[in-house]
């Protein structure tokens, strides 16, 4: 079955435009392709806006056990939760910064996606929260108006969308310029020093049941080269009109945790360590930096 499953959709990604394994391009057709890979990673997340809480069991409640473990790092790192400003720059439909700002975290979130900036921004008015959200690439945070934040968030492995150490560096270089002196980043990726070894083919399937509705939710992993892969997400669900599925093709870049250490530490970070899911409690290992003073550097 798995065989057949990708066989089926192993050449999808070359579909969508996407050919990580051809030669170097010259460098006059940098920029296109960097902006033809931004709007693939933008339209993905538009189009998955409305489904992304069908991931999780419980959207609600993932997000409060996220933010109870992430509000708990942060409080240790950088103080109580009401005297923090925190930007998380990737906050999708703001599955942790909404959960931060119930706790009391002062958020602003950031996002590629429109559609998913406007959801985030419905969430949270739907919960009475204060919550500004904004639509920006990692690559461009200073056309965010506020600046001097306590700490930066970009959970999820929203980093490994960056294709190169290039784009890694100026994203971690506009990150840093959003923090004061001592504030902390954390982001988390998923573990792909092990992973690169493992190169897995197939996520999930995870099955869930609402209101006597089922879904499914899965994964296929086309690798294209040693780093990078193509991940085709499903969500089948059980619809009064019957059974409907969306689909999306994304690309990442599997990010090992010495390279982001080495990309960090030339953008300004000091202290740069890793906490792994058991000793943090959270589901993907998490780097925490700290941003070292602007005229040490």
């Amino acid at each position: 079955m798995r065989l057949a499953l990708l066989a089926c959709f192993a050449g999808s990604w070359k579909r969508a435009g996407i050919r990580c394994s051809s030669p170097p391009l010259p460098e006059s057709a940098v920029f296109t392709v960097e902006c033809r890979m931004t709007e693939i990673v933008r339209d993905f997340y538009d189009d998955l806006a409305g489904h992304y809480h069908l991931m999780f069991e419980d959207w609600n409640a993932s997000g409060a056990r996220q933010a109870d473990v992430l509000g708990a790092i942060l409080e240790r790192e950088c103080g109580p939760a009401e005297s923090l400003r925190i930007l998380d720059c990737a906050c999708g439909i703001g599955t942790q910064a909404i959960g931060l700002a119930k706790l009391g975290f002062r958020v602003t979130g950031t996002d590629i996606s429109p559609r998913a900036v406007e959801r985030a921004r419905l969430e949270a008015g739907e919960r009475g929260l204060d919550l500004p959200v904004y639509v920006a690439d990692m690559l461009r945070l200073s056309n965010v108006p506020e600046a001097s934040f306590d700490a930066v968030l970009c959970m999820d492995n929203a980093l490994p969308h960056l294709l190169s150490s290039q784009d890694l560096a100026t994203a971690a270089a506009q990150i840093r310029a959003k923090l004061r002196d001592g504030g902390v980043f954390m982001a988390s990726i998923r573990d792909y020093d092990r992973l690169i070894e493992e190169r897995p083919l197939v996520q999930g399937p995870s099955f869930f049941s609402d209101t006597a509705h089922r879904r499914i939710v899965f994964q296929l992993w086309d690798w294209s080269d040693e780093r990078r892969y193509s991940f085709h997400l499903y969500i089948t669900r059980d619809t009064p009109a019957g059974w409907q599925t969306h689909h999306g093709v994304c690309e990442y870049r599997a990010v090992l945790r010495d390279e982001l250490t080495r990309i960090l530490e030339r953008a300004g970070f000091v202290r740069v360590r890793w906490l792994l899911p058991h000793e943090s409690h959270f589901y993907q290992p998490i780097v925490l930096a700290t941003a070292g003073r602007d005229d040490a550097r």
